[in-house]
């Protein structure tokens, strides 16, 4: 199973790969195929830090921060 830093590494070579397509100036659609993978390893990343770490996060958070960290838990969720 990849751990958080594995999956960023991942998500930072596909950027990277989308640059590199970009300056070659390569197909459109190609692009935007790799642009969708990205947005899917993001929403990937972001629900597995959510599962295994959002709890914990909040309880060390003082009190004052839960509306804040409510309003990006909802954020990340839509």
């Amino acid at each position: 199973m990849k751990n958080h830093k594995q999956r960023i590494n991942n998500i930072i070579g596909q950027l990277q790969g989308v640059d590199r397509m970009i300056d070659g100036k390569k197909d459109c659609l190609a692009i935007l195929t790799q642009m969708k993978a990205i947005k899917s390893a993001i929403s990937a990343l972001s629900y597995k830090f959510i599962e295994e770490e959002f709890n914990s996060c909040v309880t060390r958070q003082p009190k004052d921060k839960n509306a804040q960290l409510k309003k990006i838990f909802k954020e990340l969720v839509k």
